[in-house]
This record gives structure tokens, C-alpha cells and sequence, in this order.
């Protein structure tokens, strides 16, 4: 008789995926609440003040209110993600990995990216990591500058030598004047030119991927964990 198969984990419900995305924001900013509720009061006053200049009826000014309430619970989730997107970038900037964090979750369907760096210095952590998309190949540094130069070299030798002709753009993430923050990572690089079609796109990364050399053995630097950082998004 086959053993029979573990339940799926049920996901949490919308109520309870709300909740936590206010928790986890609220810890970086405590006047959270306020604004929410500055933006609910405003939705339904404006309910009401329309009900009273379009049809001064009790009837009619209770159904505008409950349309201002609406229009404000939904302008107050849309203020919610953004803000916790903002969260989200305050918790893990300076954080080893959080490059890799980045381009994995927030760049979408339109580019190729892990999590894991395809370059790192075992000694002082400097990592890089590689997207790809309409724009070419994009890779991006995390670390010093002057320690990074050899691992970038090495990645933009190796993407030249099976995607010939793509161009290869090169960031930094830092605080520093030419670098890139990391709250305008994804920003910088879905802004690029399209340079590609997705033709050769999928054929780039199956030829990049078919050289990559196994990370398996080596230290990946640690400090950050996604799904501690992570924004809860309700769904």
C-alpha cells in the first residue's frame, strides 16, 4: 500500500499576509499606522463630501461614504507594499547577499537571475552576480571596488566568450558617488536599452549557465536570510 503523500502547508490568508506585511514595515517606520489611517479617514470623507455636493440624500451619501471607505483601503495597501518595499531595502543594505536577494525577487519574468553570486572571494566576501535580459547581461559587484576587479574580469571574460556581441553592463552596489544604492538597483537595470530579442536571450543564458563553473564548493557569504527580510507581500 503506498504511503500516502504529507498535506500542503496551507498558505497564510489574505488577513493574516496583511498583517504581517504591517508588522514587518511598522518596525522601520512607527508612524505607519498614522498614515494608513490619515488615508482611510481622508477616502471616506471625500465619500461623503461627494454624496453631499452630487445628491444631498441620506441614501446617497451613505453609498458615496462607503465608496470613499473603499477607495481609501485600497489606496492605503497600495501606500502599504510601497512602503514596505522601502522596509525591506532599510533592513537589508549593507547585508553579504543582498544583491543576490534583490535581483532574484524584484527584477520579474523579463530577466534571467539567482540568488546565489556566479563569482566570490572566499577571503573578504566580495561576490558577484549576473542578470540577463532584453538589455544583455548585467553584472554587479558587492564589495570594494578595488578587490572586485579580478572577479568581474573574469565574469565578463567568460560571458564574451559564448555570447559574443551582447553588451555586458557592469554595476556596483554602494554608497559611493559612482555606485549604484541598492534601493535603485532595479531601477538602473530595467531601465537599460533593449539591446536583444528573447530569442537570443534564452540562447545567452543557456550558453552562459552551460560554462558556469559548479559554486557548490564554494563559501557563499552569509548574513542575510531571505525569508527573514523579505517584505510578506498579501497576494
Amino acid at each position: 500500500m503506498a504511503a500516502r503523500t504529507p498535506e500542503a502547508e496551507k498558505r497564510p490568508g489574505l488577513i493574516r499576509q496583511i498583517r504581517s506585511l504591517y508588522s514587518f514595515t511598522r518596525e522601520a517606520f512607527p508612524w505607519l499606522g498614522w498614515l494608513l489611517l490619515g488615508i482611510l479617514i481622508a477616502g471616506l470623507g471625500l465619500g461623503v463630501l461627494l454624496g453631499f455636493l452630487l445628491n444631498p440624500v441620506v441614501w446617497s451619501i451613505i453609498l458615496w461614504a462607503l465608496s470613499g471607505l473603499m477607495l481609501g483601503v485600497l489606496a492605503a495597501m497600495i501606500t502599504l507594499t510601497r512602503i514596505s518595499t522601502r522596509a525591506m531595502y532599510r533592513r537589508i543594505e549593507g547585508m553579504p547577499g543582498a544583491t543576490g536577494h534583490v535581483l532574484s525577487t524584484m527584477l520579474g519574468r523579463s530577466w534571467r537571475s539567482g540568488e546565489m553570486p556566479v563569482g566570490v572571494n572566499p577571503k573578504t566576501q566580495e561576490a558577484v552576480y549576473r542578470a540577463v535580459g532584453r538589455g544583455g547581461v548585467v553584472l554587479v559587484g558587492e564589495g570594494s571596488r578595488s578587490r572586485l576587479g579580478r572577479l568581474m574580469r573574469d565574469e565578463r571574460m567568460k560571458v564574451a566568450r559564448v555570447a559574443s556581441g551582447v553588451p555586458v553592463h557592469e554595476f556596483y552596489v554602494g554608497n559611493e558617488p559612482e555606485d549604484v544604492p541598492i534601493s535603485q538597483l532595479v531601477k538602473t537595470i530595467k531601465s537599460l536599452p533593449k539591446a536583444i530579442d528573447r530569442a537570443t536571450m534564452a540562447a545567452v543564458v543557456q550558453r552562459i549557465e552551460s560554462v558556469s563553473q559548479s559554486l557548490a564548493s564554494l563559501p557563499i557569504p552569509k548574513g542575510i536570510d531571505p525569508s527573514r527580510v523579505r517584505a510578506p507581500r498579501p497576494r
